[in-house]
């Protein structure tokens, strides 16, 4: 192992290239494959890197520096640039660091994977679905349901203590190195693994971890947790893993501490990660969360419904873009609020959430009332709307000079005969349930 991460060894380009195994960077950087990664690089857009190169200036660039860049990886000269520190705010109010690699390394690392995928594919297990092609979360939440409905509706959800930032190195290039025989592509990886990170104007060394942002690191990712994977199928034991999200299916509840307590050596012994004790529990499948799922049991065995952690992170939304003081306007209101609730509903509809998306509805045509009231402003300006609406003088003037709050008055009479819901549905608004109900027909 210590010859393969060995400094010298990864700087040098020593391979037998002319065997068709060792061949493997060429197949990288043929035209074909980085038209096809500088495509999928420009699809996906994304912010620059320490370079300041945007993706729309990729083409020029390419075509002004192509084959020197080319030759520079081949001949393993190419040093890749250190990827932009950024932060966004995680679910739990906390913050997860970003790594930005410049528009060209992004590239390079997208041609690494497209040609490393096909190879590891057949490698990785049934029961794995993150980062992987033609497999989603619900194909993972669909097999979840199926493991509690066959009796195992206790669980381990394990915690790998800040996954990507742990990876160990040595260990990835390890794994990497038992498929891959072609050297100058594992010293490739490496170089990236080990490119470092500007923060703040600073340049920090990546001596362990994988960088998250990196579009190689998803497939890395993978690898690594392959291993883990083959281990609990070698134990005969039930799993799900999306990325590094993964729980481990038994019957009891003792048998579930037992698999925790069997599998704990191998991942901090032998694959050198963390496991979070605190945030990693033994518990019925009905007290944990799961890609944003809960589940739940019913006369027809368990099922799925959005957990309470993931509707109270849509409302918040919600109410962010409803806000009274956002300056959005009608339209761009409109357009947010279909996008949210089309790309909400789309990822939750395995749910069983009727109920749910009608009182949600309910609440939000009030927000929508509200945020309309509260726009209309001026005595003057209600007065009009509301005659315009089909209010007669008299009425409309009493209701437009009234001092009620404005999430009092959303669901009072004044706007409830005026703002009706088949006005705010044929005036554009999109709905939870009247949506849900479109995209289950």
């Amino acid at each position: 192992m210590g010859a393969l991460t060995d400094k010298r060894i990864t700087e040098n380009n020593n391979a037998d290239a002319d065997r068709e195994e060792n061949r493997l960077l060429e197949r990288i950087l043929s035209r074909d494959n980085l038209n096809t990664a500088y495509k999928q690089v420009k699809r996906n857009k994304g912010a620059h890197g320490i370079d300041g190169m945007e993706v729309e200036h990729l083409l020029q660039y390419f075509k002004d520096n192509g084959e020197e860049l080319i030759k520079s990886v081949l001949d393993g000269k190419y040093h890749p640039n250190p990827v932009r520190r950024v932060e966004i705010p995680k679910d739990n109010g906390k913050m997860r660091t970003l790594g930005i690699p410049t528009a060209v390394d992004r590239v390079i690392q997208q041609a690494i994977a497209q040609e490393l995928i096909p190879i590891f594919e057949p490698q990785f297990v049934e029961t794995s679905y993150g980062f992987r092609p033609k497999r989603s979360a619900h194909d993972a939440l669909r097999k979840c349901k199926e493991y509690t409905n066959q009796g195992y509706t206790y669980v381990v959800d394990m915690d790998l203590e800040k996954f990507f930032d742990t990876v160990n190195q040595s260990k990835m290039v390890e794994i990497l190195s038992r498929t891959i025989k072609d050297g100058r592509v594992i010293s490739l990886i490496h170089k990236y693994l080990r490119a470092g990170a500007m923060n703040r104007g600073r340049f920090e060394e990546t001596k362990i971890g994988l960088v998250q942002g990196g579009n190689v690191s998803p497939l890395c990712s993978n690898i690594m947790l392959n291993e883990l994977d083959h281990e609990l199928e070698r134990r005969g034991i039930r799993f799900v893993r999306y990325a590094d999200d993964m729980l481990l299916f038994a019957k009891t509840k003792r048998s579930a501490q037992r698999i925790l307590e069997h599998i704990l050596p191998f991942i901090e012994g032998k694959l050198l990660l963390r496991v979070n004790r605190e945030k990693t529990v033994v518990a019925y499948i009905g007290k944990i969360k799961f890609l944003g799922y809960g589940f739940y049991p019913s006369k027809d065995g368990i099922k799925l419904r959005v957990h309470a952690k993931s509707i109270s992170k849509m409302k918040a939304k919600v109410k962010e873009l409803t806000a009274r003081s956002n300056a959005l306007g009608y339209e761009k209101l409109k357009l947010k609020l279909k996008q949210f609730i089309t790309g909400w509903v789309n990822y939750f509809k395995l749910a069983d959430m009727k109920n749910l998306l009608k009182a949600t509805d309910e609440w939000l045509r009030r927000r929508i009332r509200m945020y309309i009231w509260k726009r209309w402003k001026k005595i003057r300006t209600r007065y009009a709307m509301l005659k315009k609406l089909g209010l007669n003088h008299n009425t409309a003037f009493k209701f437009a000079c009234t001092r009620k709050g404005y999430w009092r008055i959303a669901n009072s009479q004044i706007l409830n005969v005026t703002v009706t819901n088949a006005r705010l549905k044929q005036a554009g608004y999109t709905f939870f349930w009247d949506y849900l109900k479109a995209v289950m027909v």
